[in-house]
């Protein structure tokens, strides 16, 4: 092999490796993110209250008649075999209620709680009106006795009219009245036995 004057080798002929600085070690690539993908709840693991649920729910759909003996002795076993919600959730998917729990409201969605005052700090109601008529009645029957009767009918009446009035109208007086129709009528049978007396003796 033939060596150039400025010391180069042939073209074509193999040169030795030129030395050049010590090749840094490059890190570790790191290994790729994988993506955390929600799991469904019909994948989640089923605790035995669930398929305790379930069984529940299976009980009562064979005791109100909405599956058979046969029906019910299937699903009751793949309930006690079942291992996730979903295998569960299709084994009363037919069926009024399921084996998942109502999930629990928080402060926010549930609003204000609303505490009932006691009835101690409460205004007390309005008292109710008398009727008119009911007290009418009892003034005209406790007027029979010195009027010796004459006021006995007046008072029959206005009780009777101011009775029906009170209920109609939801008052008070219906005491005030039957005192004023009872003094009435007793003064209309006093008058009528005096009556029957002169016509029968007199």
């Amino acid at each position: 092999m033939a060596v150039q004057p400025w010391g180069e080798q042939e073209f074509g002929a193999a040169r030795p490796p030129v030395p050049g600085p010590p090749a840094m070690p490059y890190p570790p690539m790191p290994p790729a993110a994988v993506p955390q993908v929600a799991m469904p709840q019909s994948a989640m693991r089923a605790a035995t209250a669930d398929r305790e649920r379930t069984v529940d729910v299976l009980k009562a759909a064979f005791a109100e008649g909405r599956l058979s003996a046969a029906e019910y002795g299937e699903r009751f076993e793949a309930a006690s075999t079942a291992q996730t919600y979903g295998q569960l959730a299709r084994l009363v998917a037919d069926l009024p209620a399921g084996p998942m729990v109502a999930p629990q409201m928080t402060v926010a969605q549930a609003g204000p709680v609303l505490v009932p005052v006691p009835p101690t700090f409460l205004a007390p109601p309005p008292p109710r009106p008398t009727n008119a008529l009911a007290v009418t009645s009892l003034v005209l029957g406790l007027l029979c006795v010195p009027t010796v009767g004459l006021l006995g009918v007046p008072a029959v009446i206005t009780g009777h009219i101011g009775r029906r009035q009170a209920a109609e109208r939801n008052e008070d007086g219906d005491g005030m009245a039957v005192t004023g129709i009872v003094f009435g009528w007793l003064s209309i049978a006093f008058w009528t036995t005096i009556m029957l007396t002169v016509a029968v003796f007199g």
